[in-house]
């Protein structure tokens, strides 16, 4: 069987991986885009804590959090352990007024979920130890099993590791070839260059409705700028501090090179304009020195810029597309890229070989 896979993003890699390891002739075409989600995001694994009530798009999370036990197993035993992942911890800041109401709301997923841990709430001072930049006064909820990692080094170690298994990587900007309206997918023509296969995965993100517009399939995702910002405490050991979300939507963690990354906009209908803005920047800014004044000596890196895939709801967009038998799509992720995207990845590669996803996917269907 030969397939195809559009996109080297985290979801992408991820099928392509799923594929060569199961024996399946892969193609992993990777644009190289500039301002893919993947290459920008923060990479926090904690869905446990997170605000959205969605039951399917929990359920979607909690699954793409634990997968990751089994996608590491998998990768040391390519030889491949570079990923940034760490079990640091996360603190979900909150207040004296609705602390208990948010430890009770935490605690009832993390008891269904081993990897979360044992959550309990600490005091002002516990958090600061934790996070020292911190001026937060009021409690947190601590949830152990959190994650951080780095989506770049994930996403190559799934590339290296599946042309360990055969597949092969091509870079350019790829058309999918099927035979006639209504007709199967056969390939992909990239640069000129056709590629036959027996079944395609579009993993091509925020790109991905253009691509799919000639063959009569309406996707509907649109791009939302994501501005993240880079910082540096030198001489400081940040190691094993702890992920931060605020009580916004923006967030800090840590990485081993006394790196804290602080983020992020979401900026809707900015199409595919790549800068960094004024705008931007000083939000991210304020948001994190209002939380972590001290980083304000900070010295700014980097500010990544990053499209991430937004489709209709919260959920996942997933699954076959009955009207072009051998397609498969998965985008949709959103601000949950890093956490979903290598569980997204390894089921859109089940669907493109015929196997059983082994999960109910009918609340991400791809053409909602």
């Amino acid at each position: 069987m030969r397939t195809v896979v559009v996109g080297a993003g985290i979801a992408g890699a991820a099928a392509g991986y799923e594929l060569a390891r199961n024996g399946v002739d892969v193609t992993l075409v990777d644009p190289r885009t500039p301002g893919r989600a993947t290459s920008a995001g923060a990479g926090i694994i904690c869905p446990w804590s997170s605000r959205v009530e969605d039951p399917d798009w929990y359920r979607f999370a909690r699954a793409g959090a634990e997968h990751y036990e089994e996608l590491r197993a998998a990768l040391a035993a390519d030889g491949e352990t570079e990923l940034g992942y760490r079990r640091v911890g996360s603190l979900r800041l909150t207040t004296e007024d609705e602390a208990d109401d948010v430890l009770r709301y935490v605690s009832g997923r993390a008891a269904e979920s081993p990897l979360a841990g044992d959550v309990e709430l600490v005091d002002a001072r516990r958090a600061r130890e934790l996070f020292p930049p911190l001026g937060h006064e009021g409690p947190a909820v601590h949830i152990p099993g959190a994650a951080r990692l780095d989506g770049r080094l994930v996403r190559d170690a799934m590339c290296r590791a599946a042309v360990k298994h055969g597949a092969r990587v091509v870079e350019g900007a790829a058309e999918v070839v099927a035979d006639g309206p209504g007709g199967a997918a056969r390939g992909v023509r990239v640069d000129g260059a056709f590629i036959g296969a027996d079944s395609v995965v579009v993993a091509a993100g925020a790109w991905a409705p253009a691509l799919l517009e000639p063959l009569g399939v309406t996707l509907r995702i649109a791009p939302q700028r994501g501005q993240i910002v880079h910082l540096r405490l030198p001489g400081t050991d940040t190691t094993d501090w702890p992920v931060v979300l605020p009580m916004s939507s923006h967030y800090l963690l840590a990485f081993d090179d006394s790196r804290v990354v602080v983020g992020a906009t979401r900026e809707e209908g900015s199409g595919f304009d790549h800068r960094v803005t004024a705008a931007g920047l000083k939000e991210v800014l304020d948001e994190a020195l209002a939380v972590a004044p001290g980083l304000a000596d900070a010295t700014h890196v980097e500010t990544r810029i990053g499209f991430r895939p937004v489709g209709p709801d919260i959920r996942p967009l997933l699954g076959a597309v009955p009207k072009v038998p051998g397609l498969v799509v998965v985008n949709g992720l959103g601000a949950s890229g890093l956490t979903m995207g290598p569980y997204a990845g390894s089921l859109a590669a089940r669907l493109a070989r015929g196997a059983d996803p082994g999960t109910d996917l009918a609340a991400y269907d791809p053409l909602r």
